[in-house]
Order: C-alpha cells, then structure tokens, then sequence
C-alpha cells in the first residue's frame, strides 16, 4: 500500500496549525510571575530588538560628536594659523618701522650738526647698470634741488646731484660711480689726495704724495676743494695701500656709506662749505 504524499503547501498548513496552537498555548499558560508565556516572549524580542537599536544610533551619534568635534578643531588649528602668520607679518612690519625710526633720527641729529641747508629725501630708486651707479629720490626743482648738491647720509657722503633734475625727482651720482671723484683729507695727517668711483662697492685713493704717512684703518674725510662737497664729511677708511710711481701712493677706500642699503638721504642746498667736521665711524 503506497503512503500518502504530503505535498509542500499541505505542509505550509500543517506548520502554520502548529504555531498556531502553540502561540494559543503560550497565551494560556502563565509563568511564575502571573505574565503569559507569550507576552514574556514578545517583550524579549522587543527589548533585543531595542537594544540592537540603540547600539546603533549610540554608535552613529558618538561618531558624528567625534567627527563635528575634529571639524571644530581642524577650524580652530586653521584659524590659529592665519592668526599666526598675521602677527608674524604685523611684526615684520613693526621691526622695519623702528628700523625706519632709527634712520630718520639719525638723519635729524646728521641735519642739527651741519652748518648748511639741507632737505631731507626719500629714494625711490635705482640704476641697474653696475658701472654707473645712481639713485632717484624724490625731491627736485620745486624743493630747491639743483645740479652738483651733495647728497649725504648719516654715515657720510653719498654722492652728487647729477644734471636729470625734474620739478619733484632728481638722480644722485653715488660716489662710487666709475666718473665720481671727491677731494679728501686723510686723517690723522691730513694729507690729501682724490677718491674715485670704480663701479664696485669700493673707493681709490690716488695722487697722495709718498712721503704722507698713511696707515690702514685711516680715516679719509671731504677736503672741501672741489666746489661740490663740504669740507670735513666722512668718506671711509684706508684699506690697502700700495706704492703708485716714485712720487705717489694708492690705496683702496673702503666707503662709510652702504649704498646697497640707501633709503633716506639729506641734500645739500647752496654750494657754501661747512666748516663743521662730522665724527667718523669708530
């Protein structure tokens, strides 16, 4: 005799009848507390499933705390950075301004101890051929400027007002400038002789007689002869002689000016010498 095939949705049923009375049964039976089997099952689902729940969002909402806090102190760290280079720009700023201070008070004290006019300038630029050495500053006609003024600075001669002379602007022949010359004196003994400009950053001493005693380190001064400088201003020290001829010496002239640093100058007015010697660098 053949058995009876239970086919797939018959068995459907027959484990749907199962649950069923075993959920009526759960809803029947109590457990010791008086709580019915089924309900003490649903509330445990319910609280795992809560449970689960709530790991999740604690986990999605402790991130996000962590990740608004890193965007909150990577705000910060770029603030503090731009906060930081703004004062090292303001400090910079703030340095050049006591440097400018510091200049422009010296050129007051050059300016009390001169016994000509003067009227003080700005440079506002520069010659970029290296054998003729010039600068513009920024006063002219209007102010009194004029052709062969010499031009000083706190540490001594600068130069001379060359022949481009506009109404607000005027170009200075730095003294180291290849056709610059200026008369001297040298100190202590006072004999004299020429500076020329060679292009460089140094000066030649020439046609100082051989029987001058003159040393290293001497300090050559203006001699006032040559109509354009005052006498007594510092032109620089000796610094290396040699013999020129039987009758002279030359020497190197290392100036006082550091013309690659020049930014404010005072221009002689008038031709009149001043009689007034202006301490050299120690």
């Amino acid at each position: 005799m053949a058995l009876p095939v239970i086919r797939p949705r018959g068995g459907y049923l027959f484990l749907a009848v199962v649950i069923a009375h075993i959920v009526l049964i759960s809803a029947q039976v109590n457990t010791r507390t008086g709580v019915p089997v089924l309900q003490s099952a649903v509330f445990a689902v319910i609280a795992e499933v809560q449970q689960a729940a709530s790991a999740v969002v604690d986990g999605v909402s402790s991130r996000w705390r962590g990740y608004v806090a890193l965007r909150g102190v990577r705000e910060e760290n770029a603030r503090l950075r731009q906060k930081n280079a703004d004062l090292m720009v303001e400090a910079q700023q703030l340095s050049a301004a006591v440097a400018e201070s510091r200049e422009l008070h010296r050129l007051l004290d050059l300016r009390a101890h001169l016994l000509v006019n003067v009227v003080g300038a700005d440079v506002v630029g520069s010659s970029a051929a290296p054998d003729f050495r010039t600068v513009t500053i920024d006063r002219g006609s209007s102010d009194g400027v004029s052709k062969d003024m010499a031009v000083l600075a706190p540490e001594g001669v600068v130069g001379r007002v060359v022949q481009e002379v506009g109404q607000s602007v005027a170009k200075v022949q730095l003294l180291i400038d290849r056709n610059a010359a200026a008369g001297v004196l040298i100190e202590p003994g006072r004999a004299q002789g020429i500076v020329l400009g060679n292009g460089g950053g140094m000066l030649t001493l020439e046609f100082v007689s051989a029987t001058a005693a003159v040393k290293e380190g001497d300090l050559v001064r203006t001699a006032g002869n040559d109509g354009i400088y005052p006498k007594g201003l510092v032109v620089g020290r000796v610094e290396g002689i040699r013999r020129s001829g039987a009758a002279f010496v030359s020497s190197g002239v290392r100036p006082a000016v550091d013309f690659s640093r020049l930014e404010h100058v005072l221009v002689v007015i008038g031709t009149k010498p001043a009689s007034k010697l202006i301490e050299g660098p120690s």
